[in-house]
């Protein structure tokens, strides 16, 4: 009796351990809250706007066309009719942030993620006092 009492207690504990794990591995507000793939791996795609707002308000009509493709060795690039540029992409802040640097035709920006999956990538930026936030599916 004693050693049943023993191993279901080790295995509560074990079940505690492991959920712990699983909730510190949500590292973003909209998820996902477990990936085989890795952070790298789940940015390193073609994105295409499905949604974009300013502070709230929809404006993704205004940008059904817009592009963006990062590569797992750095690289960023992003097309919107006839605007189009390059830079270098990596994560800051324990990987919660990206960080674009020397895009042509673009200031230097600091994505906030909110969401990275293999299929969705969701982020926002701070422009002044306005918050932009993107939503995009793989291309």
């Amino acid at each position: 009796m004693k050693s049943n009492l023993k191993i279901s207690l080790l295995l509560l504990a074990f079940a505690g351990l492991l959920m712990t794990g699983f909730e510190s591995c949500n590292k973003y507000p909209d998820g996902p809250a477990f990936s085989l793939r890795t952070r790298t791996q789940r940015v390193a795609n073609t994105w295409k706007i499905e949604n974009y707002t300013v502070n709230g308000d929809d404006y993704t009509s205004l940008v059904s066309d817009y592009v963006e493709t990062y590569s797992k060795d750095g690289n960023y690039s992003y097309s919107w009719g006839s605007f189009a540029g390059t830079g270098n992409w990596h994560f800051e802040n324990d990987d919660k942030e990206i960080q674009i640097n020397g895009t042509s035709n673009q200031s230097d920006q600091r994505l906030i993620i909110l969401k990275l999956e293999e299929k969705t990538f969701w982020y926002y930026i701070m422009d002044g006092g306005d918050r932009k936030e993107y939503h995009f599916i793989q291309q």
